[in-house]
Formats: C-alpha cells, structure tokens, sequence
C-alpha cells in the first residue's frame, strides 16, 4: 500500500517510467505464497506417484492463493512446487493478469520464466511483453525484445521498445537499443539507457513545458526534474528560460512524516531584463529599464501534535504587484492550485493570476480544549493596488481566546466569551495595541413548538494603545479604553411540510421555511483621541476618535450586515432589527436497492437590516434624506439535477438599485459536455461576464471555447478557443488563447501512463 506521499508523485517520461509497474505485478501482486493450499480443476487429471506430478489437461484451473492459473495444459511437481502451463497460459492475480505461450512458475522461490507472453498491470493499464520474460530472482528480471505500451489491441497506436532489458526492482534496470514508436515508426531512439526501477517512485525528467508568447516573453521552455530523495522527501528542480526575459531558477521541496507532519517549500528567482513602460489607465504606473530581481516563495507546512493541536504556515510573497501580470500563463501557483484542503501538497489556496488584488501570508498556532480554544496568529498582507506596501496593516501577532457557548452549570442561562489581543504594525502611519475581552449571555426560550426567543447580552471592553508618531507631533495621550454594551434577541421558527412525490425518482419531498427576526442595541460610546491640525492656532490638537488602525465596530447582528456609523466622534448609537427568511426544498430517492439519497433541490436565503434611529432622524434641506433600510441580501442554491446548477448572490439597495450581483449556470450531461455561465457585477467597479463551453463534437473530438469580457472597460480578457482529440491511450489538442494584451498558441500531447506536453 502506498502512503499519502508517494500517490502524489509525477512519474518521469518516457523509458524510465513503465516497466517497474509491469513487473511488480509478477514480483509482488501476481506472487503465489508458498504456504497456500493447491487446488486443479481439469477435464483430466492424474497422479504419477513416483515422481509426485499431477498432470491435468482440457479446461485447467489451479487456484492458489489469491491466484488463478488457466491453461489447457499444467503439470504440477509438488515436490520441487514447479507449476509448467502450456497452450493459453495464463495466470491471474485480482486484476493484473500475465499471458503467453508457455508459463514456468516456482512456487517456492518465486521464479520462473514466461514466452512469447504479456503482462497487463490494470492499476496504470500498462501492458509489457516479450518472447522470454525470466525471473531470475526475488527482485531480478531478464526480457528479451521487451514492449510496453498503455494501449489496448495488438497494433498499438505508440510502443517503447528495445532489444533487451535487465532489471532489479528497487535498483536499476537497463535496456539496449531502446525506441519510442508510432504505429511501428520509430520517433525517438537512444542506444542504452539506464533508468529507476523502483516500484513507487523515480528520479528523472518530467515532461517540458514549452510556449511562445507574442508580446510578453517571447519563446518560453521549462524542463523540470523530480528528485526522489528518500520515501519521506523529494524535490522538483524548474529551469526555465524565457526569450525576453533571461532564466528563472525555482525549487519544490516536499516531506512527509506521516498525517502529523507534512509540508511544501517552493521558491524561484530571475533577473528580468525586459524593458517595461506603462503610464495608462487600469493598472500601476511603472518604467523598468535594465535589470529587475523577479522572485516569488510558498510555504505550506502542517505539524499535529494531537487531535486538538497544531502548528500551521502559510506562507506566500512575490518580488512586485506585476508579478501574476507578467507571468499569468505559467506559474507555480497556477499549477498548484487547490480549492479544497483534500490534497495535503496542493494548498496554494488561491488562484494565482493576474487579477489577483493581494496576497496574505500566515502562520498559525491552535489549542483546543473541551470548552476553550486558544489560537496565535501572525499575517502579513501584500497589496498589489499600490506601489509601497508601507502603509498596509499589519497584524503581528494576533491571539484569539475564546469559551465554547456552554450552560451555567445546571441552569437555563448559557455562556460564552471572546477575547483577542492585535499588535497592528505598518512602516507609515499609526501602529499600536489593541484588546478585546467580550462575555456574552444568552438564555433560550422555547414557546410552544413553534417558536424560539433567545435574549443576550454581550459586554466588549475595549482597550488600546497606540505609538508615538515619527514627525514628533504626538504628544497627548496614546492610550485609553472603552466599554460597549449589546443587548438583543433573536426569534426565531420553522415550518416544515412533507409531501409525496413520484417524478425524477423522488419518492419524498420535504419544504421547510425558517423565519427569523434579530433585534441589537448598542447605546452611544465616545471614543478617544486623534491628532488632527488646527489652522486657527497653527498648531496640532488632539480630538476625540480612536486610531484608525483599529477594527470596526459592528452591529455584531450575526449573519446580517453590520450597519457602520458616519460620526467620527462617537460610535453612534446602534438601534436596529433584522429579518431573515430562508426556504429550502430537499428530496428524497430510493434505488432499486432500497439505498436512501438526500438531495437538497433548493436553498433561497433573503435577510435586511431596520435601522430604528435612521427612520426617527430629522430631517431638513441640508441633511439627507432617511435610509433606514439596509441592502436586501439575496442566496440562492438550486440543484434540481446533478446535470444542472444554478447559484445567485445578489445585493440591492432600495435607495440606489442593485449594488451587487453574481450568477453562476452549470449544465452538464452524461457524455462530457458542459456549460458555465457566470456573470459578475459590483457598482462602479466590476461587470464581466463569463463564459466556458466543453463540447463532444464526435466520440473522440472534443471542443472548448472559454470567453471572458470586461463590460465596465469595453475590453476582452480571455478568449481561448481549443480542440482536443483524445484516443484509448494517447490525446492530440491545440488551444489559441488571445487577451488584452497579448496572443499564444499551445500544442498538447498526451500519451496515456506518461503524462501531456505542452508546446
């Protein structure tokens, strides 16, 4: 069984990749125990007792073990435990199956020799054969005229063929006169070569990587190397060189000691020397004239120490903001990118392209108990909106306390507490100290079945301090506290309905609507000091606010949105109600089986916000009007099919209209086609729209065609249009993409078992 470390390995190309998989099967899945009962079936079977040998002919089958050996032909020396199949030899492991003319199997030491025989290995679907394939001992072969291929049929479509070939599992093997052909053409031939033959993983060279862009680098190759250092370590070495902009070196270091501990280093450097202007609209400003260091480094690495505690870093910087600008069609972000916390060595949990706002590093330490967690946090933030990252705010560090919702002892009352310490940290501007200690009680009241009341109670004091500014001009006071108190309640129900169905499969349909109503004050805070300067006395005074590096004050009406407050002096009193209703519908299928499956079909979450004291305001000619109203918050789910998806979140404001807006369509079908619609919309900022078509234009020829377009700046972003033709073990496709700024063409080669090359 192999471990979670090396399932994730690439295996090198092309000679160096194939036979260890094929032999294993003999060497360790297709190997019989010598302890194991012997059992023939034959149309006739006899014993010759002199010699102790079973002779079975017509229809024989021997199961040993795990094993099947079929042949129309099998005699069975007990005493030397030989077993000498002839006339459709064949022997069978679970999947794994070795065929041929004549098969020598011994039993006891696990030799033997095969001819004119195939070994299919089904875990890859390799097929290897020769006209003699000899075990020479536990881990030693010998073939003559070896083949392998990951096609199916006796005409492969592409072979790896050679004169002869030596092995030992674990070790090395080597093969003469070795040659890679197409429909017995031959396209690649070495002489000899030596390769790994280790039943898991191989150093050696991985596929290339090779594109031509038109304006940005010109010709561009990579050819990366994978080091297997040991079975907890390995490394992937990647030159690369680009026409325009001279060589980039970068490194991927892994290490597994098991699920506790685990982690990825990467890092690249170039010095770029391509001359770069921009002045317009749409981006930073810059002039690079010579030379530049570009470089960029991730950081994942995971320690357990027990269920409840952990040791994460996530660490993640480039040299500039145009970094996934200049390098947008190949990076190691892009290449590595996951979605999903599945893959241990894939946790670059961003999408690394050129739209990317900013980058956010972090390192984490976690503490849990039964009823308390303890964290410890530092982050640090790249904005790429801005050619100086001085005046961004930092958190160094951040520790977060917080008491799991729990009841006082045996009473009705239930109890919970926050607290958090921020050191909060930029070269330029105001940096200081923050706390945050806040207990909350809560008491549940259930009124008949229908109804929950929860009254609460949250105190959060607020304690700061901030340091002294450079130019020399802070001279009040730097530090103060402050106490705020959030009294509500939330209601809420839910009513629920079943119904029989019989459509689409369902058998059973269940509704269920959940309203709810969230009530929060927050009464009036003043806040403490700010340096500002006065023209009357020319000087600087001190005037009430906190420093601005601190975090705002919400509502801390849970989901609903925060409602913020324009009075710089004070935190205005907060005096508010909200709403909630969400509708789901889940159905119910039963298999043939009687096998049970839940699908929730549809899930439609709307939520506002009242804001009591903004309707009760006065209002004249010379203040503006009154919006107590909040943005409605529109979620929808529906899933009717596995075939079809359909997602909105939407945002509308009953004053200004809609202020954001998001769909996504997914259709799919059984053969492979697919439709994705999307749609992105954000008040005087963002409008794109969408779109990535796959299409099976014939059983083998597929389509895609991926449109991007930027509504709110009249310009495309992406278009790609592609075709990809895809055989039983190899693939041939071509991809145009063309975007704002720059056009490229990719060839993709894909043999089945080796892996795709990009040109």
């Amino acid at each position: 069984m192999l471990n979670k470390f090396e399932r994730l390995c690439i295996r090198p190309v092309w000679v160096s990749f194939f036979l260890f998989c094929c032999l294993s099967a003999w060497a360790g899945d297709l190997k019989l125990p010598s302890e194991a009962p012997v059992k023939i079936e034959a149309d006739n079977l006899s014993y010759d007792n002199e010699r102790d040998v079973y002779a079975a002919t017509g229809n024989v089958i021997i199961n040993y073990g795990d094993g099947t050996l079929t042949a129309d032909h099998v005699e069975y020396d007990r005493k030397n435990n030989l077993a000498t199949a002839e006339g459709r030899a064949f022997l069978k492991m679970e999947e794994d199956t070795l065929a041929g003319e004549k098969i020598v199997v011994n039993l006891a030491d696990k030799t033997g020799v095969a001819y004119y025989s195939k070994i299919f290995y089904a875990r890859n679907h390799f097929y290897i054969s020769g006209e003699r394939i000899e075990k020479t001992g536990e881990n030693t072969y010998r073939i003559e005229q070896p083949v392998a291929t990951t096609c199916d049929g006796d005409d492969p479509d592409w072979k790896i063929a050679g004169s002869s070939m030596s092995v030992t599992l674990e070790g090395y093997g080597w093969m003469k006169h070795a040659r890679l052909e197409t429909k017995s053409v031959p396209v690649l031939y070495t002489p000899l070569v030596a390769f790994p033959a280790k039943t898991r993983r191989q150093t050696g060279l991985l596929l290339p990587y090779l594109s031509h862009s038109k304006n940005k680098g010109g010709l561009d190759i990579e050819i990366p190397f994978f080091w297997a250092i040991s079975p907890q370590m390995d490394a992937t070495f990647y030159p690369r060189f680009i026409e325009k902009r001279g060589f980039q070196g970068g490194m991927e270091f892994r290490y597994f000691a098991g699920s506790s501990s685990r982690g990825t280093l990467y890092g690249d450097f170039m010095a770029d020397r391509k001359d770069v202007y921009e002045a317009g609209p749409g981006g930073l400003p810059r002039d690079w004239q010579g030379t530049h260091k570009r470089w960029s480094y991730y950081l994942n690495h995971y320690s357990e120490l027990d269920s409840q505690f952990y040791l994460r870093t996530d660490l993640r910087r480039v040299s500039d903001p145009w970094y996934f600008r200049d390098f947008d069609s190949h990076n190691y972000y892009l290449s590595n990118y996951s979605a999903t916390e599945e893959d241990p060595f894939r946790k670059v949990s961003f999408q690394g392209n050129s739209s990317l706002p900013y980058l956010e590093s972090t390192a984490r330490v976690f503490k849990g108990w039964d009823n308390f967690n303890l964290m410890g946090r530092v982050g640090y933030r790249d904005d790429f909106s801005t050619l100086s990252n001085s005046r961004t705010i930092q958190q160094y560090p951040e520790i977060i306390f917080t008491g799991i919702r729990q009841p006082l002892f045996s009473t009705p009352v239930y109890i919970e507490f926050s607290g958090a310490y921020d050191y909060f940290y930029r070269g330029e501007g105001r940096k200081g100290h923050y706390m945050d200690i806040a207990p909350s009680v809560s008491v549940p009241l259930k009124v008949y079945d229908y109804l929950t009341i929860t009254p609460r109670l949250t105190v959060h004091e607020l304690l700061w301090y901030s340091s002294r500014e450079k130019s020399g001009y802070d001279t009040g006071r730097r530090g103060d506290a402050r106490t705020v108190i959030n009294a509500g309640f939330n209601a809420s129900s839910r009513l629920l309905r079943v119904y029989d169905v019989n459509v689409l499969g369902w058998d059973k349909m269940r509704h269920e609507i959940r309203p709810e109503m969230v009530y929060s004050y927050i009464p009036r805070v003043r806040q403490d000091q700010i340096l500002q300067w006065d023209e009357t006395s020319s000087s600087w005074i001190w005037m009430d606010a906190v420093p601005d590096y601190l975090p705002r004050l919400s509502s801390l009406i849970d989901p609903f949105t925060a409602l913020d407050s324009d009075d710089a002096e004070a935190i205005g009193e907060q005096n508010a109600v909200g709403w909630a209703l969400t509708n789901t519908i889940t159905t119910r299928a039963a298999s043939d089986k009687g096998a049970l499956t839940y699908n929730e079909m549809l899930r439609l979450k709307l939520f506002q916000l009242y804001d009591i004291n903004e309707a009760r305001r006065n209002t004249n000619w010379l203040t503006p009007k009154m919006r107590p109203f909040s943005d409605i918050e529109i979620e929808l789910d529906f899933r009717p099919h596995h075939y079809v998806s359909f997602a909105v979140r939407n945002r509308y404001s009953p004053y200004t209209g809609w202020k954001e807006m998001n769909y996504d369509l997914g259709l799919y079908d059984w053969r492979g086609d697919s439709l994705i619609l999307g749609y992105r919309y954000t008040q005087d900022r963002v409008e794109t729209i969408n779109a990535d078509l796959k299409a099976m234009l014939t059983e083998r020829l597929s389509g895609r065609l991926l449109l991007s377009y930027d509504r709110l700046h009249h310009r495309n972003i992406e278009s790609t249009v592609g075709l990809m033709y895809n055989h039983q073990c190899w693939g041939l496709g071509v991809d145009y993409t063309k975007t704002h700024d720059d056009q490229r063409v990719m060839i993709k080669v894909s043999l089945a078992g080796l892996g795709m090359l990009r040109i």
